[in-house]
């Protein structure tokens, strides 16, 4: 029995309950003998029955500092029943068997039901309230609007009041329901409709505002997000019935939707400890710092204690928030922005020879495959030549690690983005074995919640109000998260010992249009009823699935369970010639898709060629799609000097 000192309070008010009420039936504290005797038999009688009724139904088994109006309806209950048989038990019972010589008279017994119930009830209502002013004495500190005083609303009441954790104070309802207006639900009154939130935000100080209407429309909840968004707070969505039904999610569960809901497997977690002994105390370059990977690579690395950390990137806005993000972050820390385009060859042998970086970190490139279909030479100069640029000004400058972000899209590529991450990556192995550095690649697949990926695009069309547009219902992809992502590729540069490509165990592929249906219904709203899911076709260059290996590489195990370790055979020698041919012929030629394709398909055997060919080239030019010798000698001597290697390297 869980409230055994209720039991005994109990025990102790009952007792002298029946006493009580005599006395004040015969107005005299000495009543007489045999009334006394009736209420001493009355008691040994009534007391196990009325202790009996009570704990067969819940009365000591309940926690009674979290009970709702479920409990108190049992309470009830039982109190009736308890009153029903004991007055039996007084009236009847006692004389009956002999145990007295009268009875107790009726307006005592029934005086004892109904104090016996109070009586009951008082302690447990005592430790009811008890624990509400604790909590509402912690406070809190966010002061929040509740949109929909229904079912779910009250649940979120309920929760604020009895949880503690959410640290929110309700202000107050809205809710278009007329019959629902000044009314109080849960001691907290319905302020106005939905179109009343900017003025009551305005003179409440309401922080954010929460949408309590599982079941409305989509249009509804847009009012409500429209309203909010106008008076410049943030909203959050209880879930729906079936997902709490279900346990999928609870009422104390509520807060924004977050990228890792969206993995149908557990977040990795990787020990950085090795980490830190390559990036402590040293000085550590990242380039694309600005980007969604990038700028998580400067803030996990600038945690581990680096004592100068250089951010590139040719992005001006980006630079700058990133940088002041880490001078906020660690105003110690000596952070070094600069603005450079990696494409430039001699601005980065100066700006490297200058540093001499302990680390580099290469997360600059192009990454959207439909646009690099459109934009082939930017591709190559960018993702193949500026990668080459890079690693050659690290080699330059003296850097022993490097480490190469790459992508699943470069594994038998369909795509001019995949097939030129494909030739980064010989690029950055043909290095480590030709100067033996401990430079490596890391492959992983699309990440969740980076600029341009999909999950910004899907809630950005589902705040528009749809429709969510997919290419394919059979498009799958693996997925990782911004953390997951960069853990890896940190975790690369402690783990590698030189020319590796290294993998992450992403688990499954996941179908994006499941993907969008959990976005849809995070948000609070229903595929086919509020939006419309509609599918546009492949897009050039997309595959329906991707790959993170090829069937022949070889594969061996790390010391971490999700990340992988492939070796491939040494480069061919003409390699670097072939990739600088390429890079050459794409600057002299940019607008000969099909050239430019046919020298990446002499590189990259498995790419695609047919396949990523789905849009008509804007212009084919026969004869620079041969590239002969010559004009590729032509070429070279009309190329700027910044294009290549210094010609003594």
């Amino acid at each position: 029995m869980r409230n055994r000192h209720l039991a005994l309070i109990d025990v102790v008010l009952l007792s002298a309950l029946p006493f009580a009420l005599v006395a004040l039936r015969f107005e005299t504290l000495e009543p007489p003998q045999a009334v006394v005797q009736a209420a001493n038999a009355y008691i040994v009688l009534a007391m196990p029955v009325r202790l009996a009724v009570f704990y067969w139904l819940g009365a000591y088994s309940t926690l009674w500092r979290y009970a709702s109006v479920v409990e108190l309806q049992r309470l009830v209950f039982a109190g009736a029943a308890s009153g029903i048989l004991t007055f039996i038990i007084g009236a009847v019972v006692i004389k009956g068997t002999g145990l007295a010589e009268t009875r107790l008279p009726y307006s005592t017994l029934i005086n004892d039901a109904v104090f016996a119930a109070i009586l009951i009830a008082a302690p447990r209502l005592a430790l009811r309230v008890f624990a509400r002013s604790e909590r509402l004495a912690r406070g809190g500190t966010k002061r929040v609007l509740i949109a929909g005083a229904g079912f779910a609303g009250q649940a979120i009441l309920r929760e604020m009041h009895i949880g503690g954790r959410l640290n929110m104070i309700p202000v107050g309802f809205v809710d278009d329901d007329a019959a629902k207006q000044r009314h109080h639900l849960g001691g907290v009154q319905v302020l106005g409709t939905i179109s009343s939130i900017p003025d009551l935000v305005s003179s409440l100080g309401v922080d954010e505002v929460i949408i309590a209407m599982p079941g409305a429309g989509g249009a509804v909840v847009r009012r409500v997000l429209q309203e909010a968004q106008e008076a410049g707070v943030p909203t959050r969505t209880v879930p729906g019935m079936f997902d709490l039904i279900s346990g999928r999610v609870e009422v104390r569960s509520l807060r924004k939707v977050e990228i890792q809901d969206l993995l149908r497997r557990d977040a990795i977690q990787t020990d950085l400890s090795g980490v830190r002994e390559l990036v402590s105390d040293r000085t550590v370059l990242v380039t694309g710092a600005g980007g969604s990977i990038g700028s998580e690579l400067a803030r996990q690395i600038s945690d581990l204690g680096p004592s100068r950390l250089v951010l590139l990137d040719h992005s001006e806005n980006q630079m700058f928030d990133i940088d002041n993000e880490l001078r906020a972050r660690h105003p110690q820390l000596d952070v070094v922005p600069l603005i450079a385009d990696i494409r430039d060859a001699g601005r980065l042998h100066a700006l490297f020879s200058g540093i001499k970086p302990h680390a580099v970190f290469h997360a600059a490139a192009h990454k959207h495959v439909p646009l690099m279909e459109q934009n082939l030479i930017e591709a190559v100069t960018n993702n193949i030549l500026g990668t080459r640029n890079t690693v050659d000004a690290a080699l330059d400058a003296g850097t022993p690690h490097f480490v190469l972000i790459s992508t699943d899209k470069a594994v038998r590529p369909t795509s001019i983005m995949g097939a030129s991450k494909r030739i980064a990556e010989y690029i950055v192995h043909m290095a480590a074995v030709a100067e033996n550095r401990h430079y490596v690649s890391v492959r992983f697949g699309n990440v969740l919640g980076s600029r341009g990926s999909v999950v910004p695009t899907f809630l950005k069309q589902i705040e528009d109000g749809g429709p969510v547009t997919i290419t394919h219902p059979d498009m799958k992809r693996y997925f990782m998260t911004i953390p997951e992502a960069v853990q890896l590729v940190l975790q690369a540069g402690a783990l590698c010992s030189g020319g590796e490509l290294f993998v992450l165990d992403m688990g499954t592929q996941v179908k994006i249009v499941e993907l969008a249906r959990d976005l849809i219904r995070l948000s609070g709203l229903e595929e086919g009823r509020d939006i419309d899911i509609v599918y546009t076709g492949i897009r050039p260059g997309e595959k329906l699935y991707e790959e993170v290996l090829f069937g022949d590489e070889d594969v061996r195990a790390t010391n971490h369970p999700k990340i992988m370790r492939t070796v491939t055979a040494a480069p061919d020698g003409a390699l670097a010639t072939r990739i600088e041919s390429l890079v050459r012929f794409a600057v002299l030629a940019p607008d000969d898709r099909v050239g430019i394709r046919k020298m990446m398909r002499d590189l990259v055997p498995d790419f695609a060629l047919d396949g990523a060919e789905q849009a008509p080239p804007r212009r084919v030019s026969g004869e620079a799609a041969s590239a002969p010798a010559a004009a590729q000698a032509a070429a070279a001597r009309r190329l700027s000097p910044h294009l290549g290697r210094p010609a003594e390297k």
